[in-house]
């Protein structure tokens, strides 16, 4: 019998236990890496520092912009500059990204010039002619002032030998580039040329803690432009890729903007990624090759590549993919995971309900609602089937008494019993497994959708994406006291001690809902784990994106509220009847027969 009413328990408990070993290896576990390897960084650092020759001067991003002539861009999506020297685009700010959600916040930085430290740039070229241009070439600017939505610049590079470069560059309103190049020949001999297109990211990343987040590169590519990925993390173990396609793009990624290179998708390519050292510093690189090309004496040759360089917003990303024919662009580009058949149809729901209501938390809300009408007649089979064994709890306590010495006769009679009456102890856990792919999805999209960074829901909730600001250390901002700043123990305080009003709703939900729930043995024990669930799912959640705990919260409530409702028409002991009967000063058989 013991073994018959710890089931629930026993899965119960195995859930929690993946989620807290979940929540020790992706939170509390990278973050004590981070500050190991920090330390351990800081004390190789100073013992070092007095060996060590003086190191080159790296340039501020002010300095290293100043070391060239530049193309000004300016879009209602980018602000930035083009240089000169190269032809790269290298300077770049996202305007409709500030950095935090704090007035005054300066805006996302996307690229930075090379020379400065952490350079990340974008650049097509041709190679295999000794007179074509490289990176060190400078350029003249031959028409256009500003680059922004239809007025686009045009450079020229003359190779000398009768080579002659010209690249017009557009931009939209958004952030997709259209470089069209066109090569003269005016030697009398032909030319063999091969177009190719770069981003580079000079020196390895600050890297994302959250292995959810794919941060490197990504890439459509192979015979149907499948997904190709390349983490930053291992791309010195795995070394480089090169695939052959039709098209496609390659480019590098973060948790949410993408830089792309895209060729004509009719030129038949190889892309991938590769790594190489420059000035002791790795430079992360997706690139893509074109055919070689012959220009004969005379001839000349046009070609149009693209570049984008922004937020990774599906619907956009489905526009470029629908009318400029770049493949599989918001599928790949958007970093779904491994369920996304599922995550791809929660990010949809979700968009819909935002269309309609104009607030992503309200449609994390009506999303919650329809998650819970479909597992509907699940959870109610799982309540009716919690009520009657909550109602069969004194019989099986005198079963287990009658057969104390005789283990296999109780559990004997208590599966009868269950049979006569009809009740599956097994039932409850089924809706808590259904609404896992459902957790992961929605965490997913709250992670990496760009469209949900720093989507406000209300009062104090300015960011989705992010947890619930408030804690109850310091009354919920009544004490004007940061607790995460306090020495020595900051760490602890504004980490797993901060808890908000988000989470302890999340909490209040759960524990209802477990006190509703029949017991799950008689022994003190596993009562008093059973009883703690609550609290430990208020910690380990207590970080988490407060839009999940929106979710949660709701989701708690309204099964709370289902739960109740079948409970009270079964006549099963329930605490809102008993708090009910203790405010009216009516008796919980009162309360039943009334019902």
């Amino acid at each position: 019998m013991d073994q018959e009413n710890s089931r629930n328990t026993i899965a119960f408990a195995v859930i929690a236990m993946l989620m807290l070993l979940a929540y020790n290896m992706f939170v509390l576990e990278p973050a004590q890496k981070r500050h190991l390897q920090e330390v351990a960084r800081q004390r190789t650092a100073a013992a070092q520092v007095a060996a060590m020759p003086e190191p080159p001067k790296v340039a501020t991003r002010e300095e290293a912009l100043k070391t060239t002539p530049r193309v000004a861009i300016d879009t209602p999506a980018l602000k930035g500059s083009i240089s000169l020297r190269g032809a790269r685009i290298d300077d770049l700010y996202l305007e409709q990204y500030p950095v935090t959600t704090a007035k005054g916040s300066p805006k996302v930085e996307l690229f930075r010039p090379e020379g400065a430290q952490q350079a990340y740039f974008a650049e097509f070229g041709w190679s295999g002619a000794a007179n074509a241009p490289t990176s060190a070439s400078l350029w003249t600017k031959t028409a256009g002032d500003v680059l922004s939505p239809g007025k686009p610049v045009t450079l020229t590079f003359d190779g000398g030998q009768g080579l002659v470069f010209s690249r017009t560059i557009s931009v939209d309103d958004h952030f997709m580039f259209t470089v069209t190049e066109q090569v003269e020949n005016n030697s009398a001999a032909p030319v063999a040329i091969v177009p190719y297109g770069s981003v580079q990211h000079q020196g390895k990343p600050v890297l994302n803690p959250n292995p959810l987040i794919h941060e490197g590169g990504v890439a459509a590519l192979g015979e149907k432009h499948e997904l190709r990925i390349q983490a930053f993390k291992d791309w010195k173990e795995k070394g480089d890729t090169n695939i052959s396609d039709n098209g496609g793009w390659t480019g590098l990624t973060d948790k949410y903007w993408l830089a792309a290179v895209i060729p004509e998708q009719s030129e038949p390519v190889k892309g991938g990624f590769r790594i190489s050292t420059s000035n002791g510093v790795d430079v992360y690189e997706a690139i893509y090759q074109g055919q070689t090309r012959k220009i004969a004496p005379g001839g000349r040759l046009t070609e149009t590549r693209r570049l984008f360089a922004g937020a990774k917003r599906v619907e956009l990303l489905k526009g470029y993919e629908r009318d400029l024919g770049v493949p599989n662009f918001a599928d790949n580009a958007v970093d779904w995971g491994n369920l996304w058949f599922i995550t791809r149809p929660v990010f949809s729901l979700l968009t819909t309900f935002h269309g309609v209501t104009g607030n992503w938390g309200v449609a994390i809300l009506m999303m919650t609602l329809v998650v819970r009408l479909a597992l509907f007649p699940l959870a109610n089979r799982s309540f009716e089937s919690a009520s009657k064994m909550k109602k069969l709890q004194p019989k099986m306590e005198e079963i287990k008494k009658k057969y104390e010495k005789d283990p296999a006769k109780a559990q004997q009679e208590t599966m009868l019993l269950y049979q006569q009456e009809k009740v599956n102890p097994l039932a409850g856990c089924l809706p808590i497994l259904f609404q896992i792919p459902i957790l992961y999805a929605l965490t997913k999209v709250l992670t990496v959708s760009s469209e949900l960074r720093q989507a406000p829901f209300f009062g104090w909730i300015h960011d989705l994406s992010a947890p619930d600001p408030t804690t109850f250390l310091n009354l919920f901002g009544l004490i004007p006291w940061d607790p995460g700043h306090t020495p020595l123990i900051g760490g602890i305080l504004g980490g797993f001690l901060h808890i908000g009003v988000w989470p302890l709703l999340y909490g209040f939900t759960q524990w209802l809902s477990t006190s509703m729930a029949p017991p799950a043995s008689s022994d003190p024990n596993q009562k008093i784990v059973y009883q703690m669930m609550p609290i430990m799912f208020t910690f380990m959640m207590a970080q988490t994106p407060s839009g999940l705990l929106v979710y949660w919260a709701w989701s708690g409530a309204l099964t709370v509220l289902q739960q109740y409702v079948i409970m009270h028409r079964a006549g099963a002991d329930n605490p809102i009847d008993d708090l009910i009967a203790r405010v009216t000063g009516k008796t919980g058989t009162a309360l039943k027969k009334a019902a």
